[in-house]
Order: C-alpha cells, then sequence, then structure tokens
C-alpha cells in the first residue's frame, strides 16, 4: 500500500500539493497548531472543476478516534462539505467496525448524519481566499467573505486542536496560511 506520496513544489511561494499517480490515498500536508477556539486563514486555487482541498482539523492524542481526526471541510468547485469526524466515521467503534464490515443499517445513517454538504459555487484556477472560524461547538466557513457553511457538533467542540493537515485528492494550490488561537476568556 502507497501512503501520502506526492509531488510538491513551490512557485512564486505558493505551495502545488498534487497526489502522485500511485498512490491510493489523499496527500496530507500537515502542521502542529495547539488551540481550542481559534482561526484557520488562506489563500487556494483548484485548477480542475474535479479537484479538492481538504483542512482536517486533528486531536493525535485522541485515541477515541482513528489517527485524532476530529472534523474536516472539504472545498469543491461546487460545494463545501463539513463533517464531524469525531462522532462518525473516524470514531473508533465505527471505524473498526467499518473496517470488518460490519456497520449496521442504524450506525451508516448516523455516520451519514454527521456530514453536512453546502452548495457554494467556486471558479476553477482563479485564487480564494478562506477563513475557517472554531468557537465552542461550532465551525464556520468563508470563502471570499461569504458564510458558505456552519456546524455545531461534537468534534468541532473537542477541547484541543492540536494539527491542521490539508489533504488533497488530487491537487490543489495553497497559500498564506495562518493559524490564531482566540484568546481565553475568564468569564468576567
Amino acid at each position: 500500500m502507497i501512503l501520502y506520496q506526492t509531488n510538491t513544489s513551490l512557485k512564486d511561494g505558493a505551495m502545488h500539493i498534487m497526489m502522485h499517480a500511485d498512490a491510493d490515498h489523499a496527500v496530507g500536508v500537515g502542521h502542529d497548531a495547539e488551540f481550542r477556539d481559534g482561526t484557520v486563514e488562506m489563500r487556494f486555487m483548484l485548477e480542475d472543476a474535479q479537484d479538492v482541498l481538504g483542512v482536517d482539523i486533528a486531536d493525535p492524542q485522541c485515541k477515541e478516534v482513528h489517527s485524532g481526526h476530529l472534523f474536516k471541510i472539504d472545498v469543491g468547485t461546487k460545494q463545501v462539505v463539513v463533517d464531524d469526524k469525531k462522532s462518525g466515521q473516524m470514531n473508533m467503534k465505527f471505524y473498526e467496525a467499518r473496517k470488518a464490515k460490519r456497520l449496521t443499517p442504524e450506525q451508516l445513517a448516523f455516520i451519514a448524519a454527521q456530514k453536512k454538504t453546502f452548495p457554494n459555487t467556486l471558479e476553477a484556477g482563479k485564487w480564494h481566499d478562506m477563513l475557517i472560524k472554531i468557537v465552542g461547538d461550532t465551525v464556520s466557513v468563508s470563502i471570499d467573505g461569504k458564510l458558505v457553511a456552519s456546524i455545531t457538533s461534537e468534534g468541532v467542540a473537542h477541547p484541543t486542536k492540536r494539527m491542521i493537515r490539508l489533504s488533497v485528492p488530487r491537487q490543489a494550490w495553497v497559500d498564506d496560511v495562518k493559524v490564531f488561537a482566540a484568546a481565553a476568556t475568564t468569564g468576567k
């Protein structure tokens, strides 16, 4: 099995992430970033209508889920998908059952309900600005200044986000990635 094979290059300071033709898994580019609430900003470009950029928020120390997956945002040219992985498909009880091909219809329906799809049209071959805002149990996604997706879920509520992974199943351009932790409030 070939995992994480990629051709990554820099052009004019931007990262071009491409999945290797022989790979059987999306390219994963990760960065440690510990916070509870905060924002993730970036510029990105999808060159082709089939391209998708995933932003996976994880806590590798969380053993309730496979590989620490908490929630993921997938941005394509026609939609944005927000998936609570902690409650859904990466929760160890579902992950192990899926590997053993023993998921029940009820479990499959529950997993599917953890994923929300929001229609959104993006022009391929053009740079876009994305802002992901995480507050408590809610994540919202804005692209080019327009709110395009928002969910409230258990995965988002996880107390510590420790890693941001970019997941690219084909290719994507990414630049100017910034992560900001929100200032802690004392409740006074």
